[in-house]
């Protein structure tokens, strides 16, 4: 069975959920270890057997004369597993009524077994979907300075990651693609692993049960922010007891202190996840909102209309 998976994989591109996929990486996955057999009937395993790849969705609406923006979009799960659907092909959909290219990415969820070092996986893989949705964008006809991130939960420290981590990114001596993010949207993001703000489950889950204090300054994104930072949009809960608000508010501190654009909501109440409130279709006509004013979406995007199948 393990056989049949790879070789599925190993295919440039794979349709999923009526969508093209995309192979992150040409060749072995950098930093790899050999994959060990395991519960293939267990979708965490699945997850961690996969090698990490992009799944693409296209506007309706498709003016092949004007170039888009587009986003990555990283689900949440803690490190420990995605919640790829709800934040990943329904937010992706909803991106691309408002006129967007959106790629949902599959990263690496850490793990000594399959990766050498474990906290530097899911960020390799952020970095390297960048620079590959900027390498492949002429053939989305998606402008290249109009590429961002969106993270949701652990996605969101993961896109705070890459958006303070990405100077310095090698991808073994292809051509010069930057890996910085033009814009970032952080969605009850975890941003910082410091006392009193951490969710211990994904410091756990990246970073291993007794991370040093290096290593736990090195992932509190709010103490690497600089003036090269993206742009920043910003939302949570004020009820949110899994990830403290206070992580969007260090981090948009960061921001202001650092010169960066940014912009923050804070609902009185929502939780973790936004189960019932404040709906998906209000937060994002804020984040929409957003976008048009800092022109990375036009007034008059949208389609009005469910992504097209590829």
């Amino acid at each position: 069975r393990i056989l049949i998976l790879i070789l599925v994989f190993n295919s440039e591109q794979v349709c999923a959920f009526g969508q093209r996929t995309i192979i992150l990486y040409e060749g072995k996955i950098p930093g790899s270890r050999h994959f060990l057999q395991g519960n293939m009937d267990d979708s965490t395993y699945r997850a961690k057997l996969s090698p990490p790849n992009l799944t693409v969705f296209e506007p309706v609406a498709n003016d092949r004369n004007k170039k888009r923006s587009c986003v990555i979009i990283l689900p949440g799960g803690g490190y420990g597993s995605l919640a790829i659907d709800r934040e990943g092909y329904e937010v992706a959909k909803e991106f691309t009524e408002m006129g967007m290219v959106a790629f949902v990415l599959q990263y690496r969820l850490p793990d000594s077994l399959t990766m050498i070092n474990p906290s530097e996986g899911p960020l390799q893989d952020a970095l390297e979907a960048i620079c590959r949705v900027k390498e492949i964008s002429a053939g989305y006809n998606i402008d290249k300075n109009k590429v961002g991130l969106v993270g949701f939960s652990a996605g969101g420290h993961l896109a705070s990651t890459a958006g303070t981590h990405f100077r310095g990114y090698q991808r073994g001596g292809k051509s010069e693609i930057t890996a910085r993010p033009d814009f970032m949207i952080l969605v009850y993001p975890v941003i910082s692993f410091s006392a009193g703000l951490v969710h211990e489950g994904s410091m756990n889950n990246l970073l291993g049960l007794h991370p040093s204090q290096k290593q736990r300054k090195k992932f509190s994104n709010e103490l690497h922010v600089t003036s090269l930072t993206p742009p920043t949009f910003l939302v949570h809960a004020s009820d949110d007891i899994w990830v403290p608000p206070g992580n969007s508010l260090k981090f948009y501190e960061a921001l202001q202190n650092a010169g960066v654009s940014a912009e923050l909501h804070i609902y009185h109440k929502g939780g973790h996840g936004f189960a019932s409130y404040p709906s998906r279709a209000e937060w994002l006509e804020r984040c929409k909102n957003w976008l048009t004013s800092k022109g990375f979406l036009n007034a008059n995007s949208g389609s009005g209309s469910s992504c097209a199948a590829l």
